[in-house]
Formats: structure tokens, sequence, C-alpha cells
């Protein structure tokens, strides 16, 4: 039973979760625990460690089996050179060999990914993006992440970074998208700060002058002129955006996820403008919405070992 069995883990900034799933993609098991806090970053990185471990012995003592492959979705990604984490919003595992001293603490080898890779492979292999051969998947929340999925396989490329279409620079940019905000990778004006949950609320108030952040924007924008007009803003760039990645990549579909992925009215609007800027007399891409929702990080992770 133990080789048909996989285990992920999603290590987020307020809980990790584990779940257990069979060669068909059924839940085995399921639970979830605090992200351990600590104000020594040294001793927090311990008990995260620990936690990890305590998580998968339970679940392994609950179905009767040993040593299941395991994958572990990170808000980071691992250094291809050095094997440290790095670009990590869990600060505390910046610098350290979480791959080795997991691995280390469950005495089994570990694959290691990033969260929005994760949620790319869930999504291509038993979720919304099932059925087709390429598939994009793009988070929009407190940041702008993706993935990118060929025939279920993850693409991560040489440098570990396939798929951070956030640090673009916006493209096709008119006097409409100033003024340009500054993004913590230290350039301006990236997709990111245009897309993003944060984004897209202080993009609002240089702008519109609107105090709301980005959920009552969307919630208040049939009956708040202003709210409006931030609302038809972000549609046009997201819709400029993922229009650079159908000329680059072309996907079959493209899958939202995050919290501004559940503003339904996103699949109609975008895809009426995305054209205006797409290389082709028709537009085939599907946009769609994630199948799994908060689920589709933990199932992504098991899902590296298969």
């Amino acid at each position: 039973m133990t080789s048909h069995v996989y285990l992920g883990i999603d290590l987020g900034g307020t809980k990790i979760e584990i779940i257990a799933l069979d060669a068909l993609g059924n839940s085995l098991y399921r639970t979830r625990t605090q992200t351990p806090k600590h104000p020594d970053a040294k001793e927090q990185y311990r008990a995260i460690i620990q936690a990890i471990v305590h998580l998968v012995n339970d679940c392994e003592a609950h179905l009767g089996i040993q040593h299941s492959p395991l994958g572990v979705g990170i808000p980071g990604s691992e250094s291809s050179e050095t094997k440290l984490i790095k670009n990590a919003n869990t600060t505390c595992l910046i610098g350290q060999p979480f791959r080795y001293d997991l691995s280390t603490a469950l005495d089994r080898s570990v694959q290691l990914e990033n969260d929005a890779n994760c949620f790319a492979l869930s999504e291509a292999v038993d979720g919304a993006g099932q059925n087709c051969s390429s598939v994009f998947a793009v988070i929009l929340g407190t940041g702008v992440g993706g993935g990118w999925v060929i025939n279920q396989q993850l693409i991560v490329g040489p440098n570990h970074i396939c798929g951070e279409w956030g640090h673009n620079p916006l493209p096709w940019p008119s006097d409409q998208d100033e003024p340009k905000q500054p993004c913590y990778c230290g350039k301006q004006g990236c997709i990111e700060t245009y897309l993003s949950g944060p984004g897209m609320t202080q993009q609002s108030h240089l702008q519109f002058n609107l105090t709301l952040n980005s959920h009552e924007i969307m919630a208040q924008r049939l009956n708040n002129p202003q709210a409006q007009k931030s609302y038809e803003a972000y549609v046009r760039r997201l819709a400029k955006s993922l229009a650079s990645v159908i000329n680059i990549m072309d996907p079959e579909v493209i899958v939202l996820g995050g919290g501004l992925s559940n503003i339904d009215s996103l699949y109609e609007d975008v895809p009426k403008i995305w054209g205006e800027y797409v290389f082709s007399d028709e537009v085939k891409t599907q946009l769609v919405k994630n199948q799994f929702g908060d689920s589709s990080g933990v199932r992504g992770a098991a899902w590296l070992n298969k």
C-alpha cells in the first residue's frame, strides 16, 4: 500500500497542512496545525521541522504505512546552487538547508517546490486543467505567482523561476497605469504591484482616491462609480498581462487561484479584452477557475512524487 500513497505538506505562514492521496487522487487523510511562532528564527525553524515530523508520523500511524513519498510546498524556493532556501515569506527558512534537514529528520527523500508550482501541478494533474496538455496556473493573492505544467510535468527551469510572471513589468503601459508603484524586488511597475490584492488596493488609492481594500472594491463596484473604474482598470491590466503570457507560452488553459480568483466576472470580462493584445486572429486559450481552492497547494505537493 505504501507505494500507492502520496503525502503532501503545504507549509504556510499561518498553518501547516498534510494530505495523503491514493493513486487516483482520493484523500485518505488530511489535517492541519498552526505554523509555530518564535521570536528567535532558529528556534522557529527547528519547531517547524518538528511540527512536520509529527504530522507525517501521525498520518502514517493512522494509515498503517511507513516511509511514504513526501512532497513539500513552501512559500519560497531552493537555490539550485547552494540548496539553501531563498525568497521565503516565512523568513526563518531563508538560508537554511530545509530539504536536507527535513529528509534527515524523517529518514527519507523529500521533494521540495514553491507553493505556486504545487498549485499549478495540482490543477494540471486532476484539477481544472487535467484534460489540457499545457497549463499556466496563476495565483492572485497577497502576491502574484504562477506555475507552468506541460503534459502533467512541472517545468521549473535552470534558475528555478519559471512562471514568475509577477516580476515582469506591466505590458503595454499607458497613462492610465500611472503612477508606478515600487516593488519589493527593487523594480517599479511590476505586474504584482497592480494585480496582487495589496497592489490593487494601493493603486486604487493612488488613482481613484479609494480607501477600500481589493475585496471591498470588488464587492462595491456595482454601486460605487470609483470602485467600478478601479475594477475596469484591474480587468484590463490582467488581460494585458495574461496576453503577454499567451504570446510567449500559448497555453491551452490558464487557471486562476488566490483570493481574487473568486471574482466570477473576471472569467468573462478578461477574455473580452485580451484579444486586443494577443498576436493572433483568435484566442483559443481558456480562462478558468481552480477546482481545489485552498487544497490545491497541498495536493500538488503530494503529486510531486507521482
